[in-house]
């Protein structure tokens, strides 16, 4: 299992700009905990904060970035499961590359006139058949994150995260599919991509 004092300060990263309540529930951990780790990754120099409030959020600053990727190294290694997330990470990237188009048809619904008409979810047979093709993506994706969250647990948080956006837009509501808003399917997959990247030492965009 990977540190309280790494989980704090990576999972700021993975949400991207997060205050200690959200990393605490995005790992199971004690927010006060997250917080006097972050307050310490602070003096280091590794996260900031906009303003000085507990309720302010917190994001990494670049020397962050570079100490908790080496910490991640560390991890790995430590562990004897950098094999594994290199394995884990080769089977997601095909799937990431079906994900960018499928969004794209729940935004765009194409007419022979204008190819960039916004879909405004009123034909329900178009938007679940999108969802349908979601549903075995992110079913594709459940497999490769079981294996993974075996031998990494803490790999093991946005599947979970995933499914429950996802019956939200099967209900419904359509958020739940994109927008940045709430812990919709898109988000939670860009924080997971982000996880990969950073436990690898990987700059985003130069995967291929």
């Amino acid at each position: 299992m990977s540190s309280i004092s790494l989980l704090s300060l990576h999972g700021v990263r993975v949400l991207g700009h997060a205050t200690a309540r959200q990393v605490g529930e995005l790992y199971g951990l004690d927010p006060g905990e997250v917080q006097e780790n972050l307050l310490d990754a602070e003096a280091r120099g590794l996260a900031r904060r906009p303003a000085y409030t507990d309720g302010s959020g917190w994001s990494m600053t670049d020397l962050g970035r570079r100490q908790g990727e080496q910490m991640l190294s560390d991890d790995l290694d430590a562990h004897g499961t950098r094999q594994n997330v290199v394995d884990g990470h080769g089977r997601f990237l095909p799937l990431n590359e079906r994900l960018g188009p499928l969004l794209t048809r729940w935004q765009l619904r194409p007419t022979d006139d204008d190819p960039l008409v916004f879909n405004d979810h009123l034909d329900a047979g178009y938007d679940r058949a999108i969802l349908r093709e979601l549903d075995r993506l992110v079913a594709e994706l459940r497999n490769v994150m079981a294996v993974l969250a075996a031998e990494v647990p803490r790999f093991g948080v946005h599947q979970p995260r995933m499914d429950a956006a996802l019956a939200q837009a099967w209900d419904g509501d359509h958020r739940w599919v994109d927008s940045p808003e709430v812990a919709a399917v898109n988000l939670v997959w860009i924080q997971l991509h982000e996880d990969f990247l950073a436990t690898l030492g990987i700059t985003r965009g130069t995967e291929f």
